[in-house]
């Protein structure tokens, strides 16, 4: 898929509208926010294929298996998939490589002939990482008894759980492989390849399923992991091997040029070619002192990096395994429903982030160059964009789960029973939503500069402790609904003291100023969720009451938005609009 910007001399585009977006002429390092307008479309046009790909996915994961004993292990061994992407695709290991991979770009614009910084990069990072890939892999392979038993000692079928977590135990290389070519496309500025890879992935595991399952029941699941993890490394290849043989000697304003045939066919979301400002990247003069310096130091600096975000990421994804440890002492069951539910609430959050993962290696040149307030104002413009969707998604997840889930997943093996379960789960899920997207969010910020820090992992680790001591004191008395409840006051924690330390440790923004915007859509959030609830319950088609419900939802959030003045919200909606119409995709 391509999209093709706007061109000067298309007479279709108005000429007024062909410097809407254009960044203010004196800041000839900015990038427009026409091309962060067309990429985040493009990474969330792909990345919504993914997330409903992986809906998908889990409704024909309930429909041939239900929610039962064979099931809850199962996705014990989706525990090893779930925190192999975090690790090493999603957060952690992109938080270390895409600002090493930006500034290696910058430097290949000055290096001339003296050498080719990125291949430099590759070639004293990939080896190691590989070869840490496989031995993790290996171990989980091979220690899955052990594995199983830390994870959920109450399992009602340990032996099945085994059987899979050994399959999808060879996602920890492919999952490595992948979030590396994913962080070193990015650091380029290409974003379709990276966008893709959940596509192919949940693709692999649908075919499994329905081509194995009759024979090998929820094990062609794990098998499917597997298979799509390989797809993953080869979705992103031929793109980050194009960009590892450019020429080194580019021009300085990074222009894409349409004509250069070499680069056409990986350069997705291409720069205006009116907006010489589009991808103009200039040489942090910190780059040469870095150069000079020696490479054992620079080797040191970034394993330090690299310890960091790999802990908090653990940090972070160890939610999942207090959740499944304490939901192993439960009925039956239990488990399925925390997935099920998670993975339909989830998704606001993931769309929400999309942005952040266009403008990360923005900021995270920004922070190369000294331009703090460039810095300063994306973080903030992205915090309040990432506040209003995922509140309007929270709202409507709030007010429409027992539709929702009906319409997902009630069928088959799936029962009314497992929907109202699934759905009050889901309801309280969703309160922590906002602390989620804020936490992915922020944590960016932390890690832009490429610089180690232990305060991320520091305010996950209170968020973790607040989860585990709250579900161990919830779980007798609420069941799985006291466990999603103690997920999302712990998240909560987290965003608030990564918010506090924000200014001091990261980019400094003006907190208040922030909070207080994020007021706006709170409100806003909380009259549409009731006002939506209301028209969904008063319907007994789940279809009419979803889209009841959701439209009551949108109308009432997007006109509270606009009479409580949330900033970004219209010229947002307008950029899109005017945006869509003239990106050619094919």
């Amino acid at each position: 898929m391509t999209v093709t910007p706007p061109q000067a001399g298309d007479a279709t585009i108005p000429p007024a509208r062909l410097g809407a977006d254009r960044p203010d002429p004196g800041s000839a390092r900015a990038v427009s926010q026409g091309f962060l307008a067309r990429a985040a479309l493009v990474t969330v046009g792909l990345s919504l294929a993914g997330a409903l790909l992986g809906l998908g996915r889990d409704q024909v994961l309930a429909r041939l298996f239900g929610a039962g004993s064979e099931t809850d292990a199962f996705l014990v061994a989706w525990t090893v998939p779930e925190f192999a992407a975090t690790l090493l695709i999603e957060d952690g290991l992109a938080f270390a490589l895409v600002p090493a991979f930006s500034a290696a770009v910058a430097r290949r614009r000055t290096h001339g002939d003296t050498g080719d910084p990125v291949r430099a990069l590759v070639r004293s990072t990939l080896p190691r990482l590989s070869l840490a890939f496989a031995v993790a892999s290996a171990l989980f392979v091979f220690g899955a008894p052990y594995l199983v038993e830390a994870l959920a000692p109450g399992l009602h079928n340990p032996g099945f759980a085994v059987d899979c977590t050994r399959l999808t135990g060879t996602c920890v290389l492919t999952f490595g492989l992948a979030g590396y070519c994913s962080a070193a496309l990015r650091g380029h500025r290409r974003f379709v390849a990276p966008a893709a890879i959940y596509v192919a992935y949940n693709t692999a595991i649908i075919t499994a399923m329905f081509a194995l399952g009759a024979r090998w029941g929820v094990r062609a699941a794990a098998v499917g992991v597997a298979v799509g993890g390989a797809l993953m490394v080869v979705t992103q290849l031929p793109s980050l091997l194009r960009q590892l043989h450019r020429r080194q000697t580019a021009p300085a304003t990074d222009r894409a040029d349409p004509t250069d045939k070499t680069d056409a066919a990986d350069t997705a979301v291409t720069a205006d070619p009116a907006d010489p400002a589009d991808t103009t990247v200039t040489a942090d003069p910190a780059d040469t002192a870095d150069a000079a310096a020696p490479a054992k130091d620079r080797r040191t600096m970034n394993l330090t990096l690299i310890v960091t975000v790999l802990l908090f990421a653990l940090c972070r994804q160890s939610q999942v395994l207090v959740e499944r440890f304490l939901a192993s002492t439960l009925p039956a069951g239990a488990i399925s429903h925390l997935n099920y539910a998670q993975k339909v609430a989830q998704m606001p959050m993931v769309l929400s982030l999309m942005l952040c993962t266009v403008t990360f290696p923005v900021v995270a040149q920004a922070l190369a160059e000294g331009d703090t307030e460039r810095a300063r104002d994306r973080v903030e413009c992205d915090l309040r964009v990432v506040s209003c969707v995922v509140l309007l998604g929270t709202a409507a997840i709030v007010a429409c789960a027992p539709q929702l889930v009906h319409l997902l997943f009630q069928r088959g093996a799936f029962t009314a029973r497992d929907t109202a379960a699934t759905a009050a789960v889901m309801r309280v899920y969703a309160l922590g939503l906002l602390g989620q997207a804020l936490v992915g969010a922020l944590v960016r910020s932390y890690f832009s500069a490429g610089r180690p820090t232990w305060y991320p992992m520091a305010a996950m680790t209170a968020g973790i402790v607040a989860t585990s001591w709250l579900g161990a004191w919830a779980v007798g008395s609420f069941g799985v609904l006291g466990i999603a409840a103690a997920n999302a006051a712990g998240i909560t924690l987290t965003a608030l003291i990564l918010l506090y330390g924000m200014g001091a440790r990261s980019v400094p923004i003006r907190t208040r100023r922030v909070l207080a915007e994020m007021s706006k859509p709170l409100r806003a959030a909380v009259v549409a969720c009731v006002v939506g609830g209301f028209c969904a319950s008063r319907i007994d088609s789940p279809a009419l009451g979803l889209a009841a419900g959701g439209t009551a939802v949108t109308v009432v959030f997007l006109l509270l938005a606009r009479v409580l003045g949330v900033q970004d919200l219209a010229p947002a909606l307008r950029t899109v609009t005017r945006r869509l119409p003239y990106a050619r995709i094919r």
